[in-house]
């Protein structure tokens, strides 16, 4: 199938997955930006598609796998702060000025680490799953693991304890 006869394929069967964006994700630019999004990853995966197979379902697919991504990784990097009436402003600006400290404690350890283990784990914290990444850096899945593994125990050994 030509690049010009799938787009004209993929346009006529995209009408339906605005709405199933708006479900997922109950906000319309977000909504829109998952589907910006799977049409792109659509057009990028075109050889992907089995010729003659449901492109609806093919579609929703990935559209549905962009969502959970995303959700994963917002609720890996998520962090629950429970705000009671007792907690007054000034408590809130420490909790915060020290998050932030946190946060520039772990920035700076983890690029010091070795690229061949700061590249994986950067692409891991980004939501990739362990075989995208060994496609992306073009590395055996098990090397992979191994240096996400690693990364993460050098990341923990380097951090200074308060």
């Amino acid at each position: 199938m030509s690049f010009s006869t799938f787009q004209a394929h993929l346009l006529e069967n995209a009408d339906f997955l605005m709405p199933v964006a708006m479900s997922l994700t109950k906000d319309a630019e977000a909504a829109k930006d998952l589907y910006q999004e799977t049409l792109y990853k659509a057009l990028k995966n075109k050889d992907k598609y089995v010729e003659g197979s449901n492109i609806r379902a093919w579609l929703y697919t990935i559209m549905r796998n962009l969502f959970i991504n995303e959700y994963r990784r917002a609720a890996k990097f998520s962090t629950a702060c429970e705000i009671t009436p007792n907690i007054t402003n000034n408590t809130l600006a420490e909790v915060n000025a020290e998050n932030m400290l946190c946060t520039k404690e772990i920035k700076g350890t983890l690029y010091k680490l070795p690229v061949s283990f700061k590249k994986p784990l950067l692409l891991y914290c980004d939501g990739f799953k362990y075989h995208e990444i060994a496609e992306i850096l073009h590395e055996p899945m098990g090397t992979i693991k191994s240096r996400i593994h690693l990364a993460r125990k050098l990341l923990y050994t380097s951090m200074p304890r308060h």
